[in-house]
């Protein structure tokens, strides 16, 4: 699974599988965001966008982007995790911190664990043929450390792309081939 795969980058709460319909895991104190990460501007971002935003997040996005183009660096575009029946809310990096969400020290090292999970999972998603377009974490602590939490890499929680569609249909201005969520809304 991907959360066997990143346990180099960071503890995770997986802690068995002892069958295919069960996983048992660490009980963790949840982190008040989630960490989206994107690589393409494409989504509710690409709606932003178009809409005037030259900023998401705190995060400045250049003028003259295309629909799914990539991004020169991937951008952390946090939220803050709803209460049930209502939707996340984009938040800044200055913002989570000064409202105390996350301490300064921890959110630096979410954004580091977050780059590093992204990176990983491009590389996995590159074997099979896709491209990871923006995806979230969720973390949480257990005994003053970061823990990972949730599922990740899933269509559930990610965009993926094909990839040997990709840049044909991008110059054409088509939309993308993807495996995501994206369907059912």
């Amino acid at each position: 699974s991907f959360l066997d795969k990143t346990t180099d980058i960071v503890k995770n709460w997986k802690i068995a599988s002892p069958d295919p319909m069960v996983t048992v895991g660490y009980r963790c104190d949840s982190f008040p965001v989630e960490m989206i990460v994107r690589g393409y501007l494409t989504g509710s971002s690409w709606r932003a966008y178009c809409a005037g935003a030259r900023e998401i997040c705190g995060v400045p996005i250049p003028d003259g982007m295309k629909e799914h183009q990539k991004f020169e660096h991937p951008i952390i575009t946090p939220t803050t995790k709803a209460e049930i029946g209502s939707h996340d809310q984009d938040i800044s990096k200055e913002e989570i911190i000064a409202q105390g969400l996350v301490s300064k020290e921890d959110y630096e090292q979410l954004e580091k664990i977050t780059l590093a999970l992204y990176q990983r999972g491009c590389e996995i998603a590159a074997e099979r043929g896709l491209i990871l377009v923006d995806t979230k974490y969720e973390f949480g602590k257990r005994n003053g450390e970061i823990y990972l939490l949730d599922e990740i890499h899933t269509p559930d929680s990610s965009r993926y792309f094909y990839a040997d569609t990709y840049q044909e249909l991008f110059e054409k201005g088509e939309q993308q081939r993807q495996l995501s969520k994206e369907f059912v809304r």
